[in-house]
């Protein structure tokens, strides 16, 4: 799969679409949209399924040196309003602010990140790892590290830094559920 194809069946889902064609909008620096509404709808375009069949939330990663809860909450907030109509959640996360708070949540360290496709390089599986990035001309930049896994639905580890098996192990177990033809490799 190559990237023009990527972007193509990912915005056949009407939220990633709208996401990218609006995300520009809240003047955010290194903003990606990422990971699980991107992979799921093309696994569910290569399985003939709804396309946002499984789709949990809708995950924006940014990067600004502001690591305050109150300046990433103010982003919350533009960002609900300005997607309201969608009817899905989205999830926004300050890239620059995860290690202030992932340890405690999941017991594993996590090192202060310089940019959001560091935290791309941290996804627990190969696969997940796709993003892109809406510029503000229209213009789209990927980071795909995962594409040919995505593509072939086929996870597998990845060991960079903040694995937990017990994470890979349920995020696997519901993935499964929802799409059954995945390869899964163990940890």
């Amino acid at each position: 799969m190559k990237e023009d194809e990527f972007l193509e069946i990912a915005c056949r889902n009407e939220a990633n679409r709208t996401i990218l064609e609006r995300l520009p909008e809240l003047g955010l620096d290194d903003a990606w949209l990422v990971s699980g509404s991107l992979f799921q709808t093309v696994w569910n375009v290569a399985t003939d399924r709804p396309l946002t069949h499984g789709i949990k939330d809708y995950d924006i990663f940014y990067y600004d040196p502001d690591t305050s809860w109150k300046a990433e909450d103010a982003v919350i907030k533009r960002g609900e309003k300005l997607f309201e109509d969608l009817g899905v959640e989205i999830e926004f996360r300050n890239q620059a602010r995860v290690h202030l708070w992932y340890e405690e949540k999941h017991n594993v360290s996590y090192p202060p990140l310089k940019n959001s496709c560091e935290g791309i390089d941290r996804f627990l599986a190969i696969g997940n790892m796709v993003a892109i990035q809406p510029l503000g001309s229209g213009e789209r930049r990927f980071y795909v590290p995962g594409l040919a896994d995505m593509a072939a639905m086929h996870i597998r580890p990845n060991r960079a830094g903040n694995f937990v098996q017990e994470r890979y192990d349920e995020k696997c177990a519901r993935w499964k559920q929802f799409w059954p033809e995945l390869t899964i490799e163990a940890a």
